[in-house]
């Protein structure tokens, strides 16, 4: 068994005060009659009067009260599972975890400030599907398409730089993944979310947006990092902090690329912004585009559906106030 509405429990105190009232209340109806009403009257009353109809009353009233309160908290039994269906819209955030996102120009790492924004975000879906994209210089579905905010945020707190098999960043490989994530079903706008510093090893971004284009998933890209850039720096297994190099040995500093960005946007019908000091991009994007796109309807999760019980404390409660009323306090002949 469980209750609803579990807060409704306070009225335990008030039903506390109730029992000392009719304490007391029993206890001052005695020292009156005694005080007002002669010593050879009082045998006769109380030779009529009942004590124990009078405390019977009493305990059917607190019955009521008890039973009453019980309703409130509305007791729930039995349960049937049945499907919610939700109404929302399909957004993939694909998030580049290439090495170069390590760079601290945007505190505490580029990385690290874009899990901290797309979870704020997630948390305040209602019931957008979402879905998680990591990639670099290949791409993996870390999550599908889902109502479960929970696990898509486990699977974003799990990404990392060094889960990924091939260094660089390939943007075109993670529109390749979205377009396949995507349910192919109906004709309602898609939206890809890619949070990326911009820099791209690969030469097909722009034609993979134009083929994502085509199958209504509009991109949407965020740049994040700064024009001046900064060094990256990963640690290795002793602790110990060191730059990354290129081939040639050169320490490498990693530079926001937006045009390529406002390229891929463009091409694909969607936005692009940059990330700020106070303003990430997320909300930005869903309060002037995210919004204004079409719900359509889906399955949702599989919810139990408990069966209401109250009116049982209820009718109880009812019963023993009408038994209360019905009970004299005169003795029976």
């Amino acid at each position: 068994m469980r209750f609803e509405d579990i807060q409704m429990s306070w009225l335990f105190c008030f039903l506390f005060f109730v029992i000392i009232f009719l304490i007391w209340a029993f206890r001052q109806k005695k020292a009156i009659i005694r005080r007002f009403v002669d010593e050879r009257l009082l045998l006769v009353i109380a030779d009529s009067f009942s004590i124990r109809k009078e405390i019977s009353k009493d305990v059917l009233l607190v019955l009521v009260f008890l039973f009453s309160i019980i309703a409130l908290m509305r007791p729930q039994w039995g349960f049937r599972w049945e499907e919610v269906k939700m109404r929302g819209r399909d957004i993939i955030i694909a998030i580049d975890t290439s090495k170069s996102m390590l760079a601290n120009d945007i505190k505490p790492s580029r990385l690290e400030r874009t899990k901290l924004a797309v979870s704020d975000f997630v948390k305040e879906l209602k019931g957008d599907r979402v879905g998680l994209i990591s990639f670099s210089g290949t791409a993996f579905l870390s999550c599908p398409l889902t109502v479960d905010y929970g696990g898509f945020l486990l699977s974003l707190k799990e990404l990392n730089p060094f889960s990924m098999p091939l260094g660089g960043t390939s943007i075109s490989e993670a529109i390749r993944v979205a377009m396949h994530s995507f349910d192919e079903s109906g004709e309602q706008e898609k939206i890809l979310v890619i949070i990326s510093d911009g820099e791209d090893h690969s030469s097909q971004s722009l034609e993979v947006a134009k083929e994502a284009s085509k199958k209504n998933i509009k991109i949407f890209c965020i740049g994040v990092g700064t024009e001046e850039g900064d060094l990256i720096q990963i640690q290795d297994e002793t602790g110990r902090k060191e730059f990354v190099k290129d081939k040639e040995g050169n320490i490498v500093k990693s530079r926001l690329n937006e045009d390529l960005l406002e390229k891929i946007a463009l091409t694909s019908g969607g936005a692009y912004v940059r990330t700020s000091g106070t303003e990430f991009g997320l909300q930005l994007l869903f309060d002037q585009y995210f919004s204004k796109f079409e719900e359509k309807e889906f399955k949702g999760k599989m919810k139990k559906v408990y069966y209401e019980r109250f009116q049982i404390p209820l009718a109880l409660g009812l019963i023993l106030l009408l038994i209360e009323t019905i009970i004299g306090t005169q003795k029976s002949l």
